[in-house]
């Protein structure tokens, strides 16, 4: 338990310095509700790395599905609205869980309308807020196909000013082997629980909710499935080597497709895409970062060399690089 409180305590005063440090330089231009949106961070971070410790052992695959929500594109990106939207979406890790750690044996089917628990409190707040003439989210505010671009390259999306919907580029080499090992387990019920998220978050708005904040538990299980990956990756043997080489091939590919974009943009009319194509190359750097450290590991899992602490090293800091240098860019764009 001393241990489990250590580790927890570890993570969160590394995603508190963190989110200080993100929101730091603009603390001058802060109004008082302001100030909300680094403490939405840090609680975001806290609960989903608490959510995870329930499929994820390894403290690094829990502090990384801590740091690749509540500081990953989707969070970040609620800045643009009123900060209770980010702390409305904080809370959403803690409302699991209840159904995740309480009822066991023959209670264990509370643990259906326990689930339930983060979508109405979704309800609630739209409904409460809206008697406050509060709205954190407008109503009319919905993903569209423009949005999607946010799925490959997190940095255009905000430069561009999308809804940004998406994870950084290495941690979608750890989302691959995740639903990998959550299609392979068969968790019927947080299959079920994204689906049910990303059906809300693409419908009209459903009383009075704007259908962008349901996102907020498709990115939460996506984020938990990466703590997942990140482990599955560093414990990876011989037998897995497939699936470690197809995600190192996927990596690949999305280097050279921001590549191609890059070279089209520079090629643009008076050098007007000349931001955009900095920003397609630095995507390409990274995605080639992702593709050299899988590619590291699946020949040591092919060599059934099992150094997993140099994997983790390679991993970790590779994603470390991408979530450091991509919060950046969010938050200076966005606030």
């Amino acid at each position: 338990m001393n241990k489990r409180i250590s580790k927890y305590s570890t993570a969160t005063v590394i995603y508190a310095a963190f989110a200080i440090y993100l929101y730091q330089p603009h603390f001058r231009h802060f109004d008082r509700l302001d100030y909300l949106l680094p403490l939405n961070l840090c609680l975001a971070a806290s609960g989903c790395y608490v959510l995870s410790r329930r499929w994820v052992a390894g403290f690094a695959g829990s502090f990384f599905a801590g740091a690749v929500y509540g500081f990953g594109p989707f969070i970040l990106g609620l800045a643009k609205f009123h900060p209770t939207a980010g702390l409305l979406a904080a809370t959403i890790p803690w409302l699991f869980c209840p159904a995740v750690f309480g009822p066991k044996f023959k209670w264990r089917w509370l643990r259906v309308p326990l689930s339930c628990l983060p979508f109405v409190a979704i309800l609630l707040f739209f409904q409460t807020s809206a008697e406050f003439h509060l709205f954190a989210i407008p109503v009319q505010t919905r993903l569209n196909s423009a949005d999607l671009a946010g799925l490959l390259v997190p940095l255009v999306a905000a430069k561009r000013n999308l809804t940004l919907i998406g994870f950084y580029h290495i941690p979608i080499a750890a989302l691959i082997i995740g639903f990998s090992m959550l299609i392979a387990a068969r968790r019927l019920g947080v299959i079920i629980i994204f689906s049910i998220g990303l059906i809300l978050s693409f419908c009209n708005s459903l009383f009075n909710i704007s259908p962008v904040i349901w996102l907020v538990i498709p990115v939460l299980c996506c984020s938990v499935l990466i703590g997942a990956g990140v482990q599955g990756l560093v414990s990876s043997g011989f037998a897995d080597r497939k699936w470690v080489l197809a995600t190192t091939v996927i990596m690949a590919a999305c280097s050279v497709v921001t590549l191609l974009e890059a070279v089209k943009y520079t090629e643009s009319f008076a050098g007007l895409g000349t931001g955009y194509a900095k920003l397609f190359t630095e995507s390409t750097k990274i995605y080639l970062l992702g593709a050299i450290a899988t590619g590291i590991i699946f020949f040591m899992a092919r060599a059934k060399s099992h150094i997993h602490w140099l994997r983790l090293a390679i991993l970790c800091s590779a994603m470390a690089v991408d979530i450091f240098l991509g919060a950046r860019f969010i938050v200076d764009k966005i606030v």
